[in-house]
């Protein structure tokens, strides 16, 4: 796929975006390692563009599904800072009252339906929503990001099948980072690459370089625009790098040194930087968004670890029905 212009406030609208994925996960690892927290987490560092890519692509009212590493979907659809990180601290004001945690985040008021810890469960789950959107006819596309460890379970196929048959207002984005937690790519698949499946269900696809904002991008508004249209779903595959282990605390002893040398040179976040410089931004413009996204994760990580947790009554609550009608 050739390189594609972006419209200039769009481009700064990604960046701002991509700049807060990016630094709340640096500010996540912070506090793990400083010992101040200790949750799960699924590093995204790597991935940043895709996932701001992908939102910026998004109506405020869209829906989103994404998975378990869904930290940079969550962040750039909009969750409110304060509320993601009570959540993800096991806080009571959080986004599900400090139940769900990093692995569940759910906000509806900004999209973002549901958050996964099953892999490859979210794709059927969005087909659902994208069905409700074609029957009632509110306009809203869905997306839902996954894996290319997801792309081999049934639920992958099935939902794929569904979306073209009914022709659903919803975006496949594959985020291939290259390994299926600890397997590389070509131990647990022998396609040449995830986006010519799409073809078996007569759908369209794009497979896009994720390290380049202006590859990615076009790709998934185009997809978006289709959708809304009522063209149908497509299937974006979108190729970047997990920066980190499979989740905070494991190493890269699964992977041969060329592949980190390679990953290290294709660091998405230098090369966007590039980009908007390119695009006649100065490096004040920029570093003043990081500047103003550090002030928002002050305020927010001080205000959760502030938060208090939720009571002890709230056990039973939304878990099982309180009372049941006879």
């Amino acid at each position: 796929m050739t390189d594609q212009a972006i419209d200039r406030d769009k481009l700064l609208d990604i960046y701002t975006r991509t700049t807060k994925v990016n630094r709340t996960d640096e500010r996540f690892r912070e506090l793990l390692m400083q010992g101040k927290i200790a949750v799960m987490y699924y590093c995204v560092r790597g991935q940043e563009v895709v996932s701001a890519s992908a939102m910026a692509a998004l109506n405020d009212d869209d829906y989103v599904v994404c998975t378990y590493r869904g930290q940079g979907e969550q962040t750039a659809k909009g969750v409110p800072m304060e509320a993601y990180w009570a959540e993800c601290l096991g806080k009571a004001t959080g986004t599900c009252k400090g139940k769900g945690g990093t692995m569940h985040i759910t906000h509806p008021e900004t999209g973002v339906m549901v958050t996964t810890g099953v892999v490859g469960s979210g794709l059927p789950i969005a087909n659902g929503l994208a069905m409700a959107s074609q029957n009632s006819g509110d306009g809203k596309v869905t997306i839902v990001t996954f894996g290319d460890g997801a792309a081999n379970i049934g639920g992958f196929h099935e939902a794929m099948n569904m979306a073209q048959l009914y022709k659903l207002p919803i975006v496949f984005v594959c985020i291939n980072n290259r390994y299926g937690e600890h397997t590389a790519y070509a131990d647990h698949t022998d396609s040449v690459n995830i986006a010519s499946r799409a073809e078996g269900y007569g759908m369209r696809s794009a497979h896009v370089d994720g390290t380049y904002v202006e590859q990615v991008y076009p790709a998934i508004q185009e997809a978006v625009d289709r959708a809304r249209a009522g063209d149908g779903p497509t299937l974006v595959e979108a190729m970047c790098y997990r920066m980190q282990g499979h989740f905070f605390g494991s190493d890269f002893s699964y992977m041969p040194p060329e592949h980190i040398e390679e990953m290290n040179a294709e660091d998405c976040m230098p090369k966007l930087r590039n980009y908007m410089l390119e695009a006649q931004f100065t490096e004040a413009e920029l570093d003043a968004i990081i500047a103003d996204v550090d002030g928002q994760l002050d305020v927010a990580v001080q205000a959760a670890l502030d938060a208090p947790f939720p009571d002890a009554s709230e056990l039973r609550k939304d878990v099982f029905e309180e009372e049941i009608a006879a």
